[in-house]
């Protein structure tokens, strides 16, 4: 019995082994150099999308983005211009295809086809399912799953016909697991996970390749821009906090380089802090337990209202609990990525 357990894990380390070699050799060859490449960066003006143009910009991209804030895309134009990076912007709502349409051909007559495409812009709101009728799923699929949907569809043909291309989809731990009061957001996230992971299988055949990025809390200063609903003081506080805590959370340049750099290796998919990684583990190996907790999690959080909630900006939900030195490094943020 003993030599049979030796035997058995020397077998599985040696197909750990085989598994991390054949996974190297593929990142070796599916390298790419990011100088000159054609990048759109949709949700590019503020937050992880302005992070990530910035990042590909250093590396000699040539970056266009776009947004649905003109004044949001003059601010980032006048960066660029002082860093001496050439960009190219349209404004455009991600869902709505006809925008989608207009915003890829601007990019195509200015720069060329598009080579690597990032799928960042979306929506979030944050209260309990009781406050939040159907119009919050129906808005929240419109973004964060027929955006993407709609941008790689204006970009696949000239991808497979040049048999090169990157689409890089930001999705979420939320599409991972279903935390409490994310529903509308997890729904949306879940679909784009589930298209984006799809999507990668069947398209490696024409070396365009499709990297799902699963992001877990990041410091991007996002909070005020997201919206909440029922108790909205209490829903940004928690979100807002939890947002700030260097443990739970990551810093958003070092979760724009892992993605850049899982995008040069043609990657299927990361996790983005310590947050994704333990919550897509436990979730992958004990879904039911996981459900348990989280609906301990649940109890945890405010109640939903009794009646019609108002539906806040977080900028408008600020109280004492969020002006307070734990929310620092998220108010850093907020003013280093364009928040404000």
């Amino acid at each position: 019995m003993p030599m049979n357990w030796k035997r058995a894990a020397a077998v599985v380390g040696g197909v750990a082994a085989v598994a991390a070699a054949a996974k190297a050799y593929l990142r070796a060859t599916r390298w790419i150099s990011l100088r000159n490449r054609v990048v759109l960066i949709a949700g590019g003006s503020r937050g992880l999308g302005l992070i990530l143009a910035r990042e590909f910009a250093r590396a000699g991209a040539r970056v266009a983005m776009c947004a649905r804030s003109e004044r949001e895309l003059e601010h980032v134009r006048e960066e660029f211009a002082d860093n001496g990076w050439p960009l190219v912007t349209t404004l455009c709502d991600v869902g709505v295809r006809a925008d989608v349409g207009r915003a890829v051909e601007t990019v195509r007559e200015q720069l060329g086809d598009i080579e690597i495409l990032v799928n960042n812009a979306g929506t979030m709101l944050v209260g309990p399912a009781e406050n939040q009728e159907q119009e919050a799923f129906e808005d929240a699929m419109q973004t964060n799953f027929w955006g993407p949907y709609y941008l790689t569809n204006a970009v696949l043909g000239s991808m497979k016909a040049n048999r090169f291309g990157r689409v890089v989809n930001i999705t979420s731990i939320g599409g991972k697991v279903a935390f409490p009061h994310l529903l509308p957001y997890s729904a949306s996230k879940f679909a784009l996970v589930g298209y984006s992971e799809g999507l990668r299988v069947e398209l490696a055949k024409h070396r365009v390749f499709v990297t799902t990025v699963c992001p877990g809390l990041m410091r991007t200063g996002s909070p005020r821009n997201a919206f909440f609903t029922g108790q909205t003081e209490k829903e940004y506080a928690w979100f807002t906090i939890s947002d700030s805590l260097p443990g739970a959370s990551i810093s958003a340049r070092s979760a724009a380089r892992k993605v850049i750099n899982a995008c040069i290796h043609g990657d299927a998919e990361i996790h983005l802090g310590i947050s994704a990684k333990l919550g897509a583990m436990v979730q992958g190996c004990a879904p039911g337990a996981t459900a348990e907790l989280l609906s301990l999690v649940d109890q945890m959080l405010p109640d939903a209202l009794p009646r019609m909630a108002e539906t806040k900006k977080g900028s408008e939900s600020e109280s004492e609990a969020t002006a307070n030195p734990v929310t620092l490094l998220t108010r850093e943020a907020e003013i280093a990525n364009n928040q404000l």
